[in-house]
């Protein structure tokens, strides 16, 4: 069976349209997974009470539901509810991020937690405001040791996005799907897809690992 090139750079356009849905849903979804991220986890960090029991429901009930069930449940059964209408994309970035708010809470909360306990406690003894600390003393470094997870996250939330071609949004996938069963080149497209996935995300995985070592080499842990 022949490979057919001819039919890749035909409808590229159309490929890289699926591309271009795929990576601005996938950084919609981050925003706004960041922000629910940041909320759950400053819920999370509480010791007791209920805004650390809540932060804990909805990080153990988003990590435990597969992404394909919540897009699907998000798409067909949210509607009916709350009997409102929701669209594929809409549906798609509520799902995705629904999803992406419990990772981020985690890799948020391990940020701040791997910031040394004596610095804050130094800043509190010189009498800094509370702001001022979370600001200088907290962020910078929790941002610099969450960054491989970060992106690492980033690179599975994109690839997470291949899912919902089962809703119809036309992102690679359900692009690739449809001009194969248009013009039965599936191989072409299927292969094609792969290989714009890999251009998109293996850069990325490389920043993350090489972040990671300068991470390690910079503080030893």
């Amino acid at each position: 069976m022949s490979f057919d090139y001819n039919m890749i750079l035909r409808y590229y356009p159309e490929l890289l349209g699926g591309a271009w849905v795929a990576v601005w849903i996938t950084a919609l979804s981050l925003a706004c997974a960041s922000m629910i991220g940041a909320v759950v986890c400053i819920g999370k960090l509480q010791k007791h009470g209920a805004a650390n029991r809540l932060a804990t429901a909805y990080i153990d009930l988003f990590r435990s539901i597969p992404e394909i069930v919540l897009i699907i449940w998000v798409f067909y059964c949210l509607p009916l509810l709350f009997d409102i209408g929701i669209g594929r994309y809409s549906s798609a970035i509520i799902a995705l991020s629904a999803y992406g708010g419990a990772y981020m809470a985690e890799i948020f909360r391990a940020g701040v937690q791997a910031v040394p306990r004596g610095q804050v406690e130094a800043a509190n003894a010189l009498g800094i405001p509370v702001f001022h600390i979370a600001r200088r003393v907290v962020v910078p470094p929790a941002i610099r040791r969450m960054m491989p997870a970060l992106v690492n996250f980033l690179t599975e939330l994109l690839k997470a996005t291949s899912l919902l071609a089962l809703i119809g949004v036309s992102e690679l996938t359900y692009v690739a799907s449809t001009l194969g069963s248009k013009t039965f080149a599936y191989m072409e497209f299927y292969t094609a897809i792969a290989v714009l996935y890999f251009m998109i995300i293996f850069p990325l995985s490389v920043y993350a690992r090489r972040a990671e070592r300068r991470r390690l080499r910079r503080t030893g842990n």
